[in-house]
Order: structure tokens, then C-alpha cells, then sequence
């Protein structure tokens, strides 16, 4: 921030979190930072020019200690955030600062949070898919390459562990950055999430941004952007992919619905912003490829009692190329990652940009699986053997393909044991096509379960029968 005042004014009302200020000396920009308290410990945006003279604006600190007659400074600039390759590895607030109990970076440039996105003629006209080593998502809702993807989940389903496991493969196969914006959730889960990258020795390419449920909406509503600009500097000064999972960008707009009726906006339907639109469209929009490098966002969404016609997960949609559904069900069978095939969707999946045989692949498991699942309910009354032959076949490859799709992560060695899997989509599309065409169908279920590619399985169908054969030999 610009340490040299430019203008002063005296606050002239406090309530709340909403500041109001007289400037006679000429009105400071709207979004600029106002400062106050003996060590500018109290910052406040203008948010509003109320007149003349006369401010509006939403505190991003508390405001505990400011009263009326106090003076309040122009800093001359809006928020900014730091970049550089020092934020590497660091925790941060809004405001740039570290938050992880070290010292401030040295080195770092600041820019403005509210930059403008890509211009069209310099963003990348190809549609790609992003592959993220995971098989469940690759085969049947692969992300879009400087797209944005929705994670649907709630508490103890893996959500923090396939975030995780993102980060690692991110930086493992892309040589890219990782960048987690954690939006109005708890400070614990943070914690436990730094913690856990660290052990995972992903930290290194990593950058952390939180803005705290325990903080004023104001932070939380500019948490995003700081976490923006940072991604923005790895992918057009380092020409590097980044991968920004947002947790959770509901609250992205629950703090602006809360702004706005501090300010006392008008609302519009169900109590929201008027201009929740804009404000998702100008964060959404910053998420992009260019002809360099590409961000590619993963966000958490928060659908509020499960009604997806909510004004915030209905504008929220339209933003996303790939909605990725984890279910509690398939965690409570032990089928990890726990994505549900059917419920998760993407735009990607089309066979002009993903190839015909892999198009073909993903709705013959749909199909496979979408059978099994009307079919339980017999299988629970009248049991396996009533079914007929075709149904029985469906049912087996279904199950094959629920284990198939299974997956160990290197985030979980620590705790399952089991070495961690990247598995290539060629590879992943192999081993859905055996399954279909029944190569498995005489082997134990459990030879597909948590494995990477198919030639794994075989290995151990060939194991199994030596050891069987050396057994029969004795």
C-alpha cells in the first residue's frame, strides 16, 4: 500500500461493519483503502460516494475502537495483493499478509486486486481437456483447461483429500502452481489442510489465501481476487498453469449479500445482492487460458438446502464446464475417490473435442452403471439368481467397474499403506473397455479394487494363478 496520505477525512457514523467519512478536501476513488486507529490497524473500502463530500464505505478489519470525529486517511490506492516467486510455500489474509507464523516474504511486487481479465485476442481459442491422473474424473467428467469445475460435497465424503491430490498431481505432471482460496470456512480446516500439503511435500508450489468465517464479509468478499491476482502473475509473468481451488465460493456471495444490506442496497429476490450477477461474472471471468498458460479453477459449492434453483447456485452454474458430485453412499462403501459417476457431468464430454471412442467409453460405463442402479432394487427383493442372463452380466461388469474406477492416492500413503497411482487416460479408457468386453468377468472383484491402470489387475490375476498352481503342486 502507498504509505503517504493523500487525503484525510473524519468519520462522521459507524455501524457496524459500514463506515461513513467527510472528505473536504475532494472525494478519494470509489475502492480505495481508507485507514484509520494509531497504527492503521482498521481498513475500509469505498464502496459508495454518497454526495459531494460525504463516503460510504465496508470495513475489511473489525471496527472495534473507531468512533465519530476520528481521522481517517487516504492510502491512494485500492487493495492490493503481493506476487512473486517468494509467496511460494505461504499462507496469506486478504491483505497480503503471512499468516503461517513466519516472516513477511522479501522480494515481493504488490499489484491492484481489481485488474480486468484477459482481453479475447489474447486468450487461447483451443478447447483442451486438463488431465488430472485420476481416473473417475478423467474418463467421465474431464475438466476443461482454463475452465471451471464445481466440486459437490458435503462434510467426510474426501473432499479435502481429492483436493489435495489435485495439488499433488498438479505439480507432479504439470509443473504448474497450485493455489487454495479458502473462502469463509473454518480456520481449522486450514490448519489441518496446510498441514496435511506439508506432509505431503506439496507445499513447495503452493500459495494459501483465507479469508475466515470469523472475519467481516468485507474480507471475505475480497479474499478471491487477492487469490486471483496471484494466479494471474504465475500464469502471464511465468507463463505457468495454475490449478485454484476455491472452498467455497457460495460464500463469495453470501459475503456480498451481506455487504450490500449493510450498505442499504436494495435487496433482490430471496435477500440477495442486486448485483450478484456482476460480482460472480467479474471473478468467474478472471479464470481463463491464454495463448501462454491457463488457470484452471476447482470450487467448492455450497447449494443452500439442496435447492438448485437458488438464485446463488443457479448464476453459479452457469459459470461451470464440469460439475463433479461426491457421494456419501459410494464413501460408505470404501469406493474412493467417492464420485459419483452418474450425478457428475461435463461439457467436455463431446466427441468432437475428447475422440469418439473415448466419448463412446464414458456413455457405455454410464449406461452399465445407470442398469446396475435399477436393478438393485430387485436384486434386494428377489436376489441375483431371478435376474436374467443379460442383467447378470450388467451387474457384474457394473461392480467390476465401481472397483475399476477406485483409485490409491499419494496424499493417503501415510494412513492406507498403499502407494499412490497416476493413471494416464489412455490407460484408464483400456481398462473400462476390458471390463465391457468381460475379460475380467471369471476373476475375483477384488483384483480391481484400488489399482491404477489395468495391467495391474492382469499382474495380479497372473499372481494369484501361479500362486494357486504352486499351491495345487504341494
Amino acid at each position: 500500500m502507498n504509505e503517504q496520505a493523500v487525503r484525510t477525512g473524519v468519520v462522521v457514523a459507524v455501524h457496524g461493519g459500514v463506515v461513513e467519512a467527510r472528505f473536504d478536501n475532494g472525494l478519494p476513488p470509489l475502492h480505495s483503502l481508507l485507514l484509520a486507529g494509531s497504527e492503521d490497524e482498521i481498513v475500509v473500502e469505498i464502496m459508495l460516494h454518497l454526495d459531494s463530500r460525504h463516503v460510504r464505505g465496508n470495513a475489511l478489519t473489525p471496527t472495534q475502537g473507531l468512533a465519530c470525529g476520528d481521522v481517517v486517511r487516504d492510502s491512494g490506492s485500492p487493495l492490493q495483493a503481493p506476487v512473486g516467486r517468494e509467496i511460494l510455500g505461504r499462507m496469506f489474509n486478504v491483505f497480503g499478509q503471512p499468516i503461517d507464523r513466519r516472516d513477511p516474504p522479501e522480494g515481493c511486487r504488490w499489484r491492484s486486486v481489481l485488474t480486468k481479465p484477459a482481453g479475447l485476442s489474447e486468450r487461447s481459442s483451443k478447447t483442451e481437456v486438463f488431465i488430472t491422473g485420476i481416473k473417475a474424473i478423467d474418463v467421465l467428467a474431464p475438466l476443461e483447461r482454463g475452465g471451471k469445475a464445481g466440486l459437490f460435497g458435503g462434510a467426510g465424503v474426501g473432499k479435502t483429500v481429492l483436493i489435495t491430490e489435485l495439488i499433488h498431481n498438479m505439480v507432479g505432471q504439470h509443473e504448474g502452481v497450485s493455489l487454495f482460496c479458502g473462502i469463509g470456512e473454518r480456520c481449522r480446516e486450514g490448519e489441518e489442510l496446510y498441514r496435511e500439503m506439508r506432509e505431503a511435500g506439496v507445499l513447495d508450489n503452493t500459495v494459501m489465501v483465507f479469508g475466515q468465517m470469523n472475519e467481516p464479509p468485507g474480507a471475505r468478499f475480497r479474499v478471491g481476487l487477492t487469490a486471483l491476482t496471484m494466479a494471474e502473475y504465475f500464469r502471464d509473468d511465468q507463463g505457468r498453469d495454475v490449478l485454484l481451488l476455491i472452498d467455497n465460493i457460495f460464500r463469495f456471495i453470501q459475503a456480498g449479500m451481506e455487504i450490500s444490506g449493510l450498505l442499504g442496497l436494495m435487496p433482490s429476490r430471496l435477500g440477495y445482492q442486486p448485483t450478484m450477477g456482476t460480482e460472480l461474472a467479474e471473478l468467474q471471468e478472471r479464470i481463463s487460458s491464454t495463448r501462454q498458460a491457463a488457470i484452471t479453477s476447482i470450487q467448492a459449492v455450497y447449494v443452500p438446502a439442496d435447492d438448485f434453483t437458488d438464485p446463488a447456485a443457479v448464476h453459479t452454474f452457469s459459470h461451470l464446464s464440469a460439475s463433479i458430485v461426491l457421494s456419501r453412499r459410494r464413501a460408505s462403501e470404501g469406493l474412493y475417490p467417492a464420485i459419483d459417476p452418474l450425478a457428475s457431468t461435463s461439457n467436455m464430454l463431446n466427441p468432437r473435442i475428447v475422440g469418439q471412442r473415448h466419448y463412446h467409453l464414458a456413455q457405455e460405463v454410464r449406461r452399465v452403471l445407470a442398469t446396475y442402479e435399477e436393478l438393485k432394487d430387485i436384486i434386494a427383493m428377489l436376489g441375483l439368481e431371478e435376474l436374467s442372463r443379460e442383467d447378470r452380466r450388467i451387474v457384474y461388469q457394473a461392480r467390476r467397474l465401481e472397483r475399476f474406477l477406485t483409485q490409491p492416492f499419494f496424499t493417503t500413503e501415510q494412513f492406507t499403506g498403499m502407494e499412490g497411482r497416476t493413471v494416464a487416460l489412455d490407460a484408464a479408457l483400456d481398462g473400462c473397455e476390458a471390463i465391457l468386453n468381460d475379460e475380467f468377468s471369471d476373476d475375483p472383484e477384488k483384483i480391481l479394487y484400488m489399482i491404477g491402470d489395468i495391467e495391474e489387475a492382469r499382474r495380479r490375476r497372473k499372481k494369484a494363478e501361479t500362486a494357486e498352481k504352486e499351491e495345487g503342486q504341494a
